[in-house]
């Protein structure tokens, strides 16, 4: 009755191993293929999210493949592919562990990075740059769906090349509070009656505030469920990792007839 529960028990655990590594392998194709979210902006711009995008792609491929591979252990009893199972699954836990730390640790870092990579946008932003048109939609999608402007406030945008060769007297689209602005949506609009040809920040008809506070709130609620759902994962992978030494031994001895011949 106990090698019945156990195998089982297991056999749900690789089904799970399986929807687990879809969703993983999903959601790295999603931060690759996502051109509308701030997301877009931060792996268009950081090679370091790229880098990440690609080992969620493995560790999804990677976690089908160790469901498959424990699936057919169990079922044939072969220690061996028990025995890689929970391997792999201690390394992806350890792994996961390590992420999870550095992140941790170098979130000012990363902060900082963040505010650099805006900042560099907003001051190259150039809506005729078909090179940079979809990260610049990207942040014009952020700042309306946030009605914020720049990174810490609306003044950023004085230091945009175009905007100051033209005196100021035109502004963002996306980061005005009129209708007829966010109708355009991107590129710059023309301030109607500049005082002597020229203009600040002060005069544009825009969101004062800046999208940083928008952003970190965005992420700080995302980050709940990411941090749920990688807690999830690695108590999945612990129970794993127990049942599938309990299941080897158990396996009082190793026949390799029961492999099955390709």
């Amino acid at each position: 009755i106990y090698a019945y529960n156990l195998h089982k028990t297991l056999y749900v655990l690789f089904l799970l191993f399986q929807i687990l590594g879809a969703v993983i392998l999903g959601f790295g194709i999603w931060i690759l293929a996502d051109k509308t979210s701030f997301i877009a902006v931060l792996q268009m711009s950081s090679p370091s999210l790229k880098t990440g995008a690609y080992i969620l792609i493995g560790v999804g491929a990677l976690t089908m493949l160790m469901g498959f591979l424990g699936c057919l252990g169990a079922v044939n009893e072969i220690r061996c592919l028990l025995g890689l199972y929970f391997t792999c699954l201690m390394i992806i836990l350890l792994t996961q562990i390590a992420a999870a730390l550095v992140i941790y640790f170098q979130k000012e870092m990363l902060k900082v990075e963040l505010s650099n990579i805006v900042v560099d946008l907003i001051e190259n932003y150039d809506p005729s740059d078909e090179d940079k048109r979809n990260l610049q939609d990207a942040w014009d999608y952020v700042q309306i769906q946030i009605t914020c402007c720049g990174w810490t406030g609306a003044k950023e945008w004085e230091n945009n090349e175009i905007l100051k060769n033209k005196s100021n007297t035109e502004y963002p689209c996306s980061c005005s509070n009129r209708a007829k602005d966010l109708a355009e949506g991107r590129g710059f609009c023309n301030l109607e009656d500049p005082v002597n040809g020229t203009a600040t920040y002060a005069d544009w008809p825009v969101h004062e505030q800046g999208c940083m506070d928008g952003v970190e709130q965005w992420l700080k609620d995302n980050l709940g469920i990411i941090l749920g759902v990688c807690t999830g994962v690695a108590v999945i992978e612990l129970l794993g990792m127990i049942l599938s030494i309990s299941l080897c031994k158990n396996i009082h001895s190793e026949d390799y007839t029961k492999v099955p011949k390709s």
